[in-house]
């Protein structure tokens, strides 16, 4: 059947593909009448006749040729086989149409040269790219996944270990850890149980293996940088758990790769090889069009991986952290499972953020930033609030999140350039309180997200007209620019606290938060 179908005489042609090619003829064309030195001095109306029969010709020899049928799989040796074909038989037909019926024989076989290899050209770049996209995109199937349940599950009875057994699995995790990691996890969990499962796997067929709900502790040595498909793993151990179940993994944190690389080199050559790594096992795995190629050459193995895109990635896999601890080079983190996520696919991430805030009305929207966080960061907010408390600014005293490049860009502002999209979408006006989170939103009083709601958000916040230091200050900063919003008009108020904020920010060099 599938034969049959490929080659039948008449098909659906696929109009992004035929749409690529009518829009390559027509750059090509003008490309080659434009630049390319001719006889006369109007290509574009001597020669559209013929422009019309090479392209009336090259399309119809296309569709015949089967380069319109949609193609879902990556053969790219196919479609530049017919690319070839088709390009071949065209030639051939546009000589026999010049030397038989074309008066301007003059017009010569080096114009149509010229003119067939742009075109040839043209769509051979595309085609690579169109592959290129598909490879890059293609989705690798979903691993089967417990259905939702519907009610605690209960294990079986602990049953005793004998001393033997005992110090066989200690053993083994001296063996797979260390001292110092079993002495940590074994006063934090019931290391050594008939429902605690140790294992020292890169392969998701060995989580997959284990039957559901059999055990309520899963242990796993094998670091996560040297794992392919870390949310596919995580997914499937929080189908395997039952409610409130535990998982410990480990892996070795960016700093302490970066540490150990920048000592292996000399001074200045050390930092050249870190940036270079940096691009190829950081920035590489996160793009659209590298992602793939990047894990098909490595299959996963010695990437980057930060403690918050960690932690985050548990989060977002339905897990909240417990307990973690740095012994040796390796980081532990030790999670219980919280709920069963609605999708546990790869994310990739660019250098543009939305986030969900507070609006007017208290509505949701999504603000335009530069990404200043690590992967994933978005769903650990919650545990650094609980963990560490606020400093000056309403700010996390150790906010692990932010990377680097994203603590130089908020101290320069630019993280906020991309909020003009908002200003300009209306979401936004120039003077306003700061758009914030819900989690924040509601650490304010009721009178004050009462308040908030009868006004639009805005680009440069109260905030550094006053520079506040706490969460009530903050609070009392707010309630002082919207009070005067209600007595002096939105306008007037704004205008007043737009100098305000220009001299705080100019002469007293106030910084992005």
């Amino acid at each position: 059947m599938s034969r049959t179908r490929r080659f039948t005489l008449f098909y659906k042609p696929y109009w992004r593909y035929l749409l690529a090619d009518v829009i390559l003829l027509t750059i090509s064309f003008f490309v080659v009448l434009k630049w390319f030195p001719l006889s006369t001095q109007v290509p574009f109306t001597k020669y559209s006749h013929f422009a019309l029969i090479f392209s009336a010709a090259w399309l119809i020899i296309s569709y015949h040729a089967h380069r319109y049928v949609r193609v879902k799989q990556f053969k790219l040796d196919q479609s530049l086989t017919r690319l070839l074909g088709a390009a071949v038989v065209q030639f051939g037909v546009m000589l026999i149409y010049m030397y038989a019926l074309y008066e301007e024989r003059n017009f010569s076989i080096w114009v149509l040269l010229t003119i067939w290899l742009v075109m040839l050209i043209a769509c051979t770049i595309y085609l690579i790219f169109s592959h290129a996209y598909r490879y890059a995109t293609y989705a690798e199937p979903d691993i089967e996944r417990a259905p939702e349940r519907e009610a605690q599950h209960v294990l079986n009875p602990v049953k005793p270990i004998t001393d033997e057994r005992r110090e066989e699995v200690k053993e083994f995790i001296v063996e797979a850890a260390g001292q110092e990691a079993f002495d940590y996890l074994d006063k934090n969990i019931p290391l050594i149980s008939s429902n605690t499962v140790t294992l020292r796997t890169a392969e998701i067929y060995n989580i997959k293996k284990l039957k559901y709900y059999r055990f309520d502790t899963i242990v796993n040595f094998m670091p996560l940088n040297n794992i392919r498909g870390i949310n596919q793993l995580f997914g499937l151990v929080n189908d395997k758990l039952p409610d409130d179940g535990i998982f410990v993994c480990c892996f070795e944190p960016k700093s302490t790769m970066k540490k150990k690389l920048l000592a292996r080199y000399p001074k200045g050559i050390n930092w050249i090889v870190y940036t270079a790594s940096y691009l190829y096992k950081r920035v590489l795995p996160k793009l659209l069009m590298t992602s793939r190629l990047y894990f098909d050459i490595t299959e996963g193995k010695n990437r980057v991986l930060s403690r918050a895109e960690v932690m985050g990635r548990l989060c977002y896999c339905g897990f909240e952290i417990v307990d973690e601890q740095k012994v040796g080079d390796l980081r532990y983190v030790i999670a219980r499972r919280s709920f069963r996520p609605q999708t546990v696919q790869r994310r990739l991430y660019g250098m543009f953020v939305r986030l969900n805030r507070v609006g007017k009305d208290g509505k949701m929207f999504k603000v335009y930033k530069f990404r200043t966080m690590h992967p994933y960061s978005e769903y650990l907010q919650a545990y650094i609030y609980e963990k560490y408390s606020l400093r000056e600014g309403s700010k996390f005293n150790h906010d692990i999140r932010i990377n680097s490049v994203g603590r130089f860009m908020r101290k320069c502002f630019v993280d906020e350039l991309p909020m003009i999209m908002n200003l300009m979408q209306g979401d936004m006006k120039l003077v306003g309180v700061r758009p914030i989170s819900k989690q924040y939103y509601s650490l304010y009083s009721a009178e004050l997200q009462e308040k908030r709601t009868h006004h639009m958000p805005g680009l440069l916040p109260p905030f550094y007209a006053d520079m506040p230091k706490t969460l009530e200050e903050i609070e009392a900063s707010e309630m002082r620019y919207l009070t005067m919003c209600e007595q002096k008009g939105t306008l007037i108020t704004d205008f007043i606290y737009f100098w305000r904020i220009f001299y705080t920010i100019v002469f007293k060099h106030a910084r992005s938060h």
